[in-house]
């Protein structure tokens, strides 16, 4: 029987308070530049800094952590550039914690994809279309050059739509590609690889890649596969799994999750991490994301309304700017107006996150939830059922 022996890792996690109805946690997670408080939200700077804002107004933010693109700066600035800058934190002037994607991703939902093979996966160059690969090397070299405080293993990523016998290929084909990516890894002294479970929505398929990949005891673990259209039953009931059956004394990251009913849900269910472009991609269309639920700014209501987007929130776009300003510069499709409401959503998401933690630290969480979707939905007949279903799960009836 094969031994696997744990990686130096350049992470400390430590529970700092236990909800004790959910399987909710609040932890410090200790990274080689700075803290993380979670359960957190790490925003999506694709090509080094989120789409409008600058990594400094990020900070300003409180983000003690956001991602990094590796297919993007794997093409543009590219792996010399940044080898010779020294890595993307000099690069982009950010001191606070990284996260990169393996760049696979991109190469299924981007480009056009020619095949994957054991070899990795093959693609059209979006230059020429020439056919180029991306191996399980490849990709930890350029994460490796990029230098995130924690990198992902390249997976076999395959929509969460798709049935039968690809998905249980694309779950073992990821296993032994996580086994490349250890062996390729040259900084795990500062870089955290963590591997990613698949299995798509099978039950049986999720806990064996969750068996073969804590036995390689990883300093973390993602769920992966998952809001990619798949029903939200099942796609609660898989991260209930995912959690139920991964070591509680490590951080687990639910992939591309970002509006605000899953990420309470999913933070009752046992995750500590998240992200998703959500917060960016729909402040490009004049929507602002609040307690109250989305705010569609270009609606001609507006217009006239000077209250800030959201009451009591304290980001730099509430505190100087009023809805009809937003409303004006988001109607007419001004960069001023997407910057605005991507300030205001990112906050926004740290906020969410920070008082989750707080009530989980308070022992509150249960009330805290209830609070939440009475003001978010209104009433109780707008509540989402799989929601009402996933929390049940967890000890919270919101309908009695």
């Amino acid at each position: 029987m094969r031994t696997y022996h744990a990686l130096r890792s350049a992470l400390d996690y430590r529970i700092v308070a236990r909800c004790s109805t959910t399987k909710a946690r609040a932890s410090l997670l200790t990274l080689p530049h700075g803290p993380v408080n979670t359960p957190v939200f790490m925003p999506v700077g694709t090509q080094g800094t989120l789409k409008g804002l600058t990594p400094s107004q990020i900070r300003e933010l409180g983000c003690q952590i956001m991602l990094n693109n590796t297919y993007h700066l794997g093409l543009k600035p590219g792996q010399e550039t940044l080898d010779k800058v020294g890595g993307a934190h000099r690069f982009q002037s950010w001191n606070r914690n990284l996260l990169t994607d393996s760049g696979g991703f991109q190469m299924v939902s981007l480009l056009k994809l020619a095949k994957v093979t054991e070899e990795g996966v093959q693609f059209a160059s979006p230059h020429d279309g020439s056919l180029m690969m991306l191996t399980p090397e490849h990709s930890i070299s350029l994460q490796n050059s990029i230098g995130a405080d924690i990198i992902m293993q390249l997976d076999d990523v395959i929509s969460s739509l798709v049935r039968g016998p690809r998905v249980e290929e694309a779950m073992k084909r990821s296993i032994r590609w996580l086994d490349r990516c250890i062996a390729a890894h040259q900084y795990p002294d500062r870089q955290n690889l963590l591997p990613i479970i698949q299995g798509g929505l099978d039950s049986d398929l999720r806990a064996y890649c969750v068996k073969e990949m804590v036995k390689r005891d990883m300093p973390g673990y993602a769920i992966g596969g998952l809001s990619g259209g798949e029903e939200k039953e099942a796609f609660w009931k898989i991260v209930h799994l995912c959690t139920d059956l991964l070591p509680s004394n490590k951080p687990i990251y639910c992939m591309g999750v970002g509006y605000a009913v899953d990420l309470v849900v999913c933070v009752a269910l046992g995750v500590d991490m998240f992200d998703c472009v959500f917060p960016t991609r729909t402040a490009r269309f004049g929507n602002a994301l609040t307690m109250d639920g989305v705010v569609r700014l270009r609606a001609g209501k507006y217009a006239s309304d000077f209250g800030p987007i959201e009451e009591g929130c304290d980001c730099p776009t509430c505190r100087q700017y009023t809805r009809s300003y937003v409303h004006l510069t988001a109607s007419a499709k001004d960069t001023v107006g997407c910057h605005l409401i991507s300030v205001h959503n990112t906050a926004f998401q740290l906020r969410l996150m920070k008082e989750m933690r707080c009530a989980i630290a308070e022992d509150t969480f249960p009330q805290w939830i209830h609070q939440f979707f009475s003001r978010y939905y209104g009433t109780p007949d707008r509540y989402p059922l799989w929601a009402v279903h996933a929390l049940n799960a967890v000890g919270v009836q919101l309908m009695h």
